[in-house]
């Protein structure tokens, strides 16, 4: 480090989002899978720094601001989080919708402003509410998403025979009903959710391999959300827990996982085009969503989801690293 680390902190549905103001040096220009590269070949050290203790937490999660590539983006960003960086996270695009209008980085229009963020995956859209110059609620239209594999299963030892699909929100996810496992949302301890859901992915990941249309990149096995099994349309939300990265705990309903839940639930039609379902996070937080068209991504029938929800303001902060400071780079506990 040359300067300290400065960073705006948010949550959306209790899911945190540690925005970086200042202390990274300048990235290289490129797509933003080349500044993705760059910042985790180069420049890993700070995402340490700023998600590991005694900093951040195990399940701290961030937002680095590049430079945009596409046409058309007011801004671009890099996702981080305890493994490493990740290609979509609907939790921080609404967060980074309000930030946006907050910051002046779009200038604000009533009742609505758009604003166009590029994430790795590609431009996602997302919609601010705007009351007398004040950022409100934020909905976001996905990119393609799909079902890449339905009805599936797989002996997972521990566990026997377990049901899943496989969806594509912007990151790719396992979904599965928790049932399988014994669990049962309200009564289960988050600690079965997460070993279950961690032993589910890490399955999948050595037996079945991925790809997506556009970019190699993009195809790896993210995590798993399992749910309620509420997937059949109706006005009751239905709640999710989402596990990704290495076994973090998203606290949010997840806007990638809200994303790819109805990619799978379209695709067994299960949900009709304009029909809002609610989802409900572990710590009780909400998103709505709704499949907004039916769309086609290379290969795969895919459709474009839009998904809402509020972000807050948590806190602001200066950090820096003492030179004999032994723990100072980072370090986690679980």
């Amino acid at each position: 480090m040359t300067a300290p680390l400065t960073v705006v902190d948010m949550h959306t549905g209790g899911e945190p989002l540690r925005i970086v103001t200042g202390g990274y040096p300048p990235i290289p220009k490129g797509t933003i899978l080349e500044k993705r590269a760059y910042v985790r070949d180069h420049l890993d050290h700070l995402r340490r720094i700023l998600m590991f203790e005694p900093r951040g937490h195990y399940d701290m999660y961030g937002a680095l601001l590049v430079e945009p590539d596409l046409p058309g983006a007011d801004l671009a960003v890099l996702f981080m989080h305890n493994e490493g960086y990740s290609t979509m996270c609907g939790h921080a695009i609404v967060a980074l919708g309000r930030y946006a209008i907050d910051q002046g980085l779009v200038a604000a229009k009533e009742p609505l402003t758009t604003v166009n963020i590029e994430a790795p995956c590609g431009l996602v859209v997302a919609s601010v509410e705007v009351t007398n110059g004040k950022a409100g609620a934020v909905s976001f239209e996905s990119v393609p998403a799909f079902l890449f594999a339905g009805d599936q299963s797989v002996d997972l030892p521990g566990f026997g025979r377990i049901n899943f699909d496989i969806a594509y929100g912007g990151a790719f996810y396992a979904l599965a009903d928790s049932r399988q496992f014994g669990l049962e949302f309200g009564q289960s301890r988050v600690r079965d959710f997460v070993d279950a859901a961690t032993a589910l992915t890490e399955q999948l990941k050595r037996d079945v391999p991925l790809s997506h249309p556009d970019h190699a990149e993009l195809a790896f096995l993210y995590g798993t959300i399992l749910t309620d099994g509420a997937d059949a349309f109706s006005d009751r939300p239905t709640r999710n827990i989402c596990v990704f990265a290495d076994a973090e705990v998203d606290r949010s309903p997840t806007g990638s996982g809200v994303t790819a839940r109805l990619a799978a639930m379209f695709a067994k039609h299960q949900i009709g085009l304009g029909q809002k379902r609610v989802f409900e996070s572990i710590a009780g937080s909400r998103f709505s969503g709704s499949v907004v068209r039916a769309i086609k991504a290379g290969p795969h029938a895919a459709i474009v989801a839009e998904v809402g929800g509020r972000a807050y303001y948590s806190g602001r902060a200066e950090f820096i690293v003492e030179a004999d400071d032994a723990l100072g780079q980072g370090f986690l506990l679980r």
